[in-house]
C-alpha cells in the first residue's frame, strides 16, 4: 500500500512524505485492529500479489471516501503505520516525492491536476498517464529495494479477520 503522510526527516535534507509497505503490515499488532485487517481485506481483494495500490485508489473505490466509515478509520491506521515504520517495526520504501507526483498519488486514478505556470501564464494538466508514470517510478524503486528481499511486514502479524460488511457499532 502506497500512502502520503506528514513529512518527517530521518536525516538532514532528506524528507520522507510518502511510504510503501507490504499489505501484511496492516495486520501488525501495533496497528489499530480490526481496522488494519479491514483495510488489508479491501487492499488485497481481487488484486495481484505485489500490485502497488495507493490509499487514494481505495478511497476512490469506497465511493470517493464516503464508505470509509463503514470499513475503517484510515487516518488512525496511517498514523500507526508511520509510527511503525519510524520505529523499525516493519520495512517500508520511504520516498520524498515532489509536490506534483505526491498530488497525483493523493488523487484518485482519474484525477486531473492543473498547475499554473506564472512564467508562461499557462496551465499544465497532469492526468492518469502522469499518475501511472509516478507509479512506474515507485515500482522501479521498489524492485531496486527488494533486490535483497521483499519488504518485511513485521513480526507477530494477526490472522486476517473474516470478510464482514461494515464496521460493528461501538459498545
Amino acid at each position: 500500500m502506497l500512502f502520503a503522510h506528514e513529512p518527517y526527516y530521518p536525516a538532514p535534507a532528506r524528507e520522507v512524505n510518502t511510504s510503501l509497505v507490504a499489505a501484511a503490515s496492516l495486520l501488525h499488532p501495533r496497528i489499530t485492529q480490526p481496522d488494519g485487517a479491514r483495510i488489508h481485506d479491501r487492499l488485497t481483494r481481487g488484486r495481484q500479489p505485489g500490485e502497488i495500490v495507493p490509499l487514494a485508489t481505495l478511497t476512490h473505490e469506497l465511493n470517493g471516501g464516503a464508505d470509509w466509515p463503514d470499513v475503517a478509520d484510515w487516518h488512525t491506521v496511517i498514523t500507526d503505520l508511520v509510527q511503525l515504520i519510524r520505529s523499525g517495526g516493519c520495512d517500508a520504501l520511504s520516498l520524498g516525492l515532489p509536490t506534483i507526483e505526491r498530488t497525483l498519488i493523493c488523487g484518485g486514478p482519474h484525477t486531473v491536476v492543473k498547475v499554473f505556470d506564472p512564467d508562461t501564464q499557462d496551465f499544465h494538466s497532469y492526468s492518469t498517464q502522469d499518475r501511472q508514470a509516478v507509479l512506474a517510478q515507485v515500482r522501479w524503486h521498489l524492485a531496486w529495494t527488494e533486490a535483497a528481499g521483499p519488504l518485511w511486514p513485521g513480526d507477530g502479524l494477526r490472522e486476517e479477520t473474516p470478510r464482514t460488511p461494515g464496521r460493528p457499532s461501538a459498545p
